[in-house]
């Protein structure tokens, strides 16, 4: 839907054009969950616009949690403090897209491997350029 004019410090908002709700029902072992999900955009008011963005962010955003937790397995860590959390979240996600942009034939989590085995390769890895 378009943004209300009546909303309140619209004008703190200078791009925004539309607000949004998505329903998603999903059946896991014979239960159905529900999960409501609202989005704030800079989009004009489109359905297909609109479902095409959210996809397209849950898409990244699902194949990015997946490498992280089988590269680097997030959701084994035992980090506790906020700080160290993000900080160690930050880096895994910063080295993450330097291994895919590598342009080796070899799995993240192997390329990961070798940059420990390897300086030579590290280096590869953290400046892009073949040695």
């Amino acid at each position: 839907m378009p943004v209300p004019k009546s909303l309140p410090k619209l004008e703190q908002w200078e791009v925004l054009k539309s607000i949004g709700m998505v329903e998603s029902k999903c059946v896991r072992n014979g239960k159905e969950t529900v999960e409501i999900r609202y989005y704030i955009s800079s989009l004009a008011v489109g359905v297909k616009r609109f479902a095409h963005a959210v996809r397209s962010h849950w898409s990244i955003e699902n194949t990015c949690h997946w490498s992280l937790d089988v590269t680097y397995r997030e959701d084994e860590s035992r980090i506790r403090e906020k700080h160290l959390r993000e900080n160690f979240a930050w880096l895994n996600r910063f080295t993450l897209s330097l291994l895919k942009q590598h342009s080796g034939r070899d799995s993240v989590a192997m390329k990961r491997r070798s940059c420990g085995w390897n300086e030579n390769f590290l280096l590869e890895v953290l400046t892009g350029a073949t040695l």
